[in-house]
């Protein structure tokens, strides 16, 4: 029986061979966390297992105090009557897919994860199993990515037509993952600096410490309220927008970077003027490519609307069903990494 290896609790997805949770949203003896997105790494656990290439993010996420085993990707560890090991899923810096061998079998989490190159962390590692649990965010044929080298000739346009016009580009995306993707893909450009918003700061630091190249950055906050913003560009979270923070950018164009602007109306519902499509999700060619890619007999879908998906793989002949299949599963979804 795959619940052997993975059942759904209202604490979040456990293992009783290994007696560990995944992702759990409820405080546990010993949590296996995936990456550091605020709806997949939550404090208040007593031991954590996590990969080492992004042990300073969940040192921000879970706090100083809380106990931490890092592992470099590859490394098996124990847990239970289970041998586990983390394997880079592509998502943002330091996140990992858990391989969990046990009674005879095994199975791999992904996470969340995506196919398309990303200068801040390690590609995604398609790893054999026999049992595949996927995410499915963008779970829909509509949605496949463009290029970023595409999407960041636009995002150069936009911000250079700010300039001529004298005006802020405020582009919104998210503090984790999205803003230090974008940071660094703009470094292969142009060395002018980026405005960070506060909340963005540390976590860009985060991202420099651990080596990663980024265009130059300065804080919003280090300047005198009344500083003429004309034709710089300024990153901030989706939550700056409305605030009285917006306030200092006078007369500024605004964007969005997310997966959702492939769905044509997405932008002008959420009032941006501009929609960049870039996604830290596999798109729909990604999630099947990587289904095939692991070779699993079985597969569970989760996250985001995963019907059309589990449709389309029965129809490619894969054994797939949703995760709430083996259980109640708990609604894991928040706006911070829903994109």
């Amino acid at each position: 029986m795959d619940s052997d290896l993975l059942l759904p609790r209202p604490e979040g997805l456990y293992c009783p061979a290994g007696d560990f949770y995944i992702d759990p949203m409820l405080p546990v003896a010993r949590a296996v966390v995936t990456h550091a997105h605020g709806d997949h790494a939550r404090a208040g656990s007593a031991l954590y297992h996590v990969a080492s290439a992004g042990i300073g993010l969940m040192r921000e996420r879970l706090g100083a105090t809380s106990t931490i085993r890092a592992y470099d990707y590859g490394e098996r560890f124990t847990l239970g009557e289970t041998t586990l090991s983390l394997h880079p899923s592509g998502h943002v810096l330091g996140a990992a897919q858990v391989r969990i061998e046990g009674r005879g079998k095994v199975a791999v989490v992904s996470g969340d994860y995506k196919r398309d190159p990303d200068p801040t962390c390690v590609p995604f590692e398609p790893v054999p199993c026999d049992v595949f649990v996927t995410e499915s965010t963008f779970g829909l044929p509509i949605y496949r990515w463009p290029p970023m080298d595409e999407v960041i000739d636009e995002l150069m346009a936009w911000w250079n037509d700010c300039a001529e016009r004298g005006i802020p580009a405020v582009l919104f995306c998210y503090a984790l993952g999205k803003a230090q993707r974008i940071l660094a893909e703009l470094s292969t450009r142009t060395d002018r600096a980026v405005w960070l918003h506060g909340a963005m700061v540390r976590l860009v630091e985060a991202y420099r410490e651990a080596g990663v190249t980024m265009v130059p950055t300065l804080p919003v906050s280090d300047t005198a309220r009344g500083r003429d913003f004309a034709g710089e560009l300024i990153v901030a979270p989706p939550s700056a927008a409305g605030s009285t923070w917006m306030k200092r950018f006078s007369k500024a164009s605004t964007g969005f970077a997310s997966g959702w602007m492939q769905v044509r109306g997405a932008r002008r519902r959420r009032g941006y003027d501009r929609g960049f499509i870039v996604s830290d999700h596999a798109d729909w060619p990604g999630l099947i490519r990587s289904v095939e890619d692991c070779g699993a007999k079985r597969i569970y879908v989760t996250h985001g609307d995963g019907e059309a998906l589990i449709r389309h793989l029965r129809e490619r002949g894969h054994d797939a069903r949703a995760l709430r299949s083996l259980g109640a599963m708990p609604d894991v979804r928040t706006s911070e990494e829903g994109d």
